[in-house]
């Protein structure tokens, strides 16, 4: 297994992306209630929507591969592919 560890700038979502021999996955600690997320994923792109109260924060991050799937669960989004 790979891992690599990453950390935005300012107070941004820590990501770490960990890599297997048949998959990968990448989390983000965001720190909101689960129903303030909506992620999209288009291609090797995650598009991550916070509903906060100042309104809606968009981010996109670039993923190893193609999502086979996304959960988020206690405010940490996860997205798993095969390789």
């Amino acid at each position: 297994m790979n891992h690599t560890q990453t950390r935005s700038t300012g107070d941004g979502a820590l990501l770490r992306r960990y890599e297997y021999d048949d998959g990968w996955t990448v989390a983000a600690d965001l720190d909101v209630d689960d129903e303030a997320v909506t992620v999209d994923t288009v291609g090797e792109t995650a598009i991550v929507v916070v509903e906060g109260p100042d309104g809606p924060v968009e981010s996109e991050f670039e993923l190893p591969g193609t999502a086979a799937d996304v959960a988020v669960n206690n405010g940490v989004l996860t997205v798993e592919g095969d390789r």
